[in-house]
């Protein structure tokens, strides 16, 4: 994986982390490296924009792009826990045109849409208006994780559900002949890995996936819905993955304890390295494991 330093072309396929952070942000100079926001990527096949999740990360992605964002937006939810979308107001600008539509796509609540939960979380006294006050139009979308979205352009996402309280959906992107497969939130099960998510990962040039815990601290947590790098290793050498990037890292993890794990994970695994925020991946590309961000607040 390598950094992006030109724009895509039509058959790339990239990767931008604006959140990598699980449960709650966290701030200060502890966190500088790695970041502190909650989940959010921004996935390109070639100039086609998806989003995933709408952590708190997903402001800064607003802040980023303000003038090309395109009309229409696909955010696609893995669930609908707080850490996932807390950001979806503050998108800004895009919830500030009237004549930006974002469509939501939820594939963990048996077909149901992401409305009626958006709607008593963005309600008073949690939060102090409704959504439908926002300029921008919400459309949202229903489905079954397992299924294939197709959107209007032709572009196709697969599906999977995972493993997590109230259920969570991985999603896989083929394009120009790379894989990119996003597996978070999963905890993962015994025997490891299952046959299921090994096939749906096969061959991915990029597994993003959810190392929160060490294994030390996953037996304490068992049952939260989380993993830890190391199942994350066994999959991608299961599965024949290529690069493998971890996320949703733990609140107390600090910088020096990620770069530590991140250096026991590369002896295992080379081209693996931790999510750092605000880094841009060209999948697919052979090239340095670990993505430097050298203008982080570019």
């Amino acid at each position: 994986m390598t950094l992006l330093n030109s724009p895509a072309s039509d058959n790339a396929l990239t990767l931008r982390f604006w959140g990598v952070r699980g449960s709650t942000p966290v701030c200060g100079p502890d966190y500088a490296e790695f970041g502190g926001c909650t989940p959010c990527l921004e996935v390109r096949c070639g100039q086609r924009l998806f989003l995933i999740d709408a952590g708190s990360g997903l402001f800064n992605c607003g802040q980023h792009h303000r003038t090309d964002l395109p009309k229409e937006i696909d955010l696609l939810f893995s669930h609908l826990h707080l850490d996932h979308v807390g950001g979806l107001p503050f998108f800004k600008p895009a919830v500030f045109d009237a004549e930006r539509t974002i469509n939501t796509y939820c594939g963990n609540l048996d077909g149901e849409s992401a409305a009626a939960a958006l709607e008593r979380l963005y309600a008073p006294p949690l939060f102090p208006v409704t959504l439908d006050i926002l300029p921008c139009r919400l459309q949202h979308h229903g489905f079954k994780a397992g299924e294939s979205l197709t959107f209007p352009d032709g572009i196709r996402v697969d599906t999977v559900l995972l493993n997590h309280p109230q259920g969570s959906v991985g999603y896989r992107f083929d394009h120009g002949g790379k894989r990119l497969c996003v597996i978070s939130d999963v905890e993962h099960t015994d025997p490891w890995p299952s046959p299921e998510l090994m096939d749906f990962v096969a061959g991915a040039d990029l597994l993003v996936y959810d190392g929160m815990f060490t294994d030390c601290e996953y037996p304490a947590c068992r049952g939260w819905g989380h993993s830890t790098w190391q199942k994350g290793v066994e999959l991608a050498h299961a599965a024949g993955v290529k690069a493998l990037a971890i996320i949703h890292l733990h609140p107390a993890h600090t910088d020096a304890v990620l770069r530590a794990a991140e250096a026991e994970m590369q002896a295992e695994m080379p081209t693996a390295f931790i999510a750092r925020e605000r880094a841009l991946i060209d999948v697919g590309t052979v090239g340095t494991p670990r993505p430097r961000v050298v203008a982080r607040f570019a």
